[in-house]
């Protein structure tokens, strides 16, 4: 499901401009169902607020509850699933009438989940769906497509036949369908050989950049480098500069300022999977008003995701896609 497909019309416009206060009452609709909007008492349970992703979910989560009521109180974990876990707890206890979560770990926190739907608290994810746990609704995008997406695109500047590397993020088990969707495509490319992988582990002591360093330096002949995310992609991008390897390939997946300015200049990171994590924020806020108001919810919404490459970054590099809306104006095409 696409945002600009839900029934209550919010248009990009309305959203950021000075219309919002009027789109939430017409949403709304009564005045008794706007001051019990506005009253209501929201928590979000980020995992992280840090880079372009962390930044543009915490955005979506603050604009939406500015434009459709209520009050939230937010914590960040900072990659942290055990810090994420007692931060939950903590809002347990606080009693919100809807908690919003982007899980860290999200099979580490799972217990803290189902303590708050023990607790009788809705819970709505953003970018990760939380396993074996019924969160009321999930808004995440395609990881295995986008896996499969990026993949499919290396293969194709290689012709088909090339020597590869991945940088791989198996800590979440949504981000690590990357690399299955990734391993999937390779079956049509028998002539692509994965020569080395390097996993990130969050509490580990080697960075995306050494890492890179590592896999240049004992790779002379690979022809391009798969990242399970675009932090690594841009840290291989350094990487790659510094060893003058300038038609190596790059890919990542998430979107944002950092990644397209690299795209755009141009340089060895030639694509990242944009995912939309304004959207889903806005979408989880947006549900848990339905929610409230006793009106059906899906159990998952999945997002757009555009294939960016130099060609969409010539005349600007936007912050702003992954408001609903927004990608549609710049001419870009939902790829997964």
């Amino acid at each position: 499901m696409n945002f600009d497909d839900l029934n209550f019309g919010l248009s990009r416009r309305a959203m950021l401009g000075g219309t919002a206060a009027l789109i939430a009452a017409q949403y709304l609709g009564s005045t008794g169902a706007r001051a019990q909007a506005a009253d209501r008492k929201f928590a979000a349970a980020l995992g992280w607020t840090t880079y372009d992703s962390g930044r543009h979910l915490q955005d979506g989560f603050n604009a939406a509850v500015k434009e459709l009521g209520g009050t939230l109180t937010t914590t960040d974990a900072g990659f942290d699933a055990k810090t994420q876990t007692d931060q939950i707890d903590s809002l347990i206890a606080s009693k919100p009438e809807a908690l919003f979560i982007t899980p860290a770990d999200a099979v580490a926190i799972a217990p803290a989940v189902q303590r708050a739907i023990a607790a009788g608290i809705p819970v709505f994810c953003a970018d990760s769906a939380v396993p074996g746990v019924a969160v009321n609704t999930t808004s995440m995008s395609n990881n295995f497509g986008m896996g499969e997406y990026s993949c499919d695109y290396i293969a194709k500047q290689l012709k088909g036949k090339g020597r590869i590397a991945r940088v791989l993020l198996p800590q979440n088990e949504s981000w690590d369908q990357r690399t299955l969707g990734m391993e999937w495509t390779l079956r049509r490319y028998p002539d692509i050989k994965i020569v080395t992988d390097w996993a990130f582990a969050l509490a580990g002591n080697v960075t995306p950049r050494q890492a890179v360093d590592n896999i240049l330096t004992a790779n002379a002949d690979i022809d391009a480098i798969w990242c399970a995310w675009d932090g690594a992609a841009v840290e291989g991008t350094l990487a790659a500069r510094a060893a003058d390897r300038p038609n190596l390939i790059i890919t990542g997946i998430d979107g944002g300022s950092q990644a397209f300015s690299y795209i755009a200049a141009p340089s060895q990171l030639k694509l990242s999977m944009a995912q939309s994590f304004y959207e889903m924020a806005y979408l989880s806020v947006f549900y848990a008003h339905q929610h409230l108001e006793g009106k059906k919810t899906p159990r998952l919404v999945v997002t757009p995701t555009y294939a960016v490459d130099q060609s969409m970054l010539k005349d600007s590099i936007p912050d702003d896609f992954d408001v609903p809306g927004r990608g549609a104006e710049l001419g870009w095409v939902r790829a997964v």
